[in-house]
């Protein structure tokens, strides 16, 4: 299998939310992780607008 083969690199893109003290924040299976934010709704945002989620 090759590297960049798009089925594999769209399985590799789970992302969850989770809470850091007031904070919560996107984080991404591929290891990206979104900023810090208050609302947890700006938090979703980013994670559905994180490459690999559409």
């Amino acid at each position: 299998m090759r590297d960049d083969d798009p089925s594999q690199t769209d399985r590799d893109h789970t992302t969850t939310t989770y809470e850091r003290g007031a904070f919560c924040l996107a984080r991404c299976t591929c290891g990206w992780a979104g900023p810090a934010r208050r609302s947890r709704d700006l938090a979703r945002t980013d994670a559905a607008e994180h490459p690999g989620q559409a």
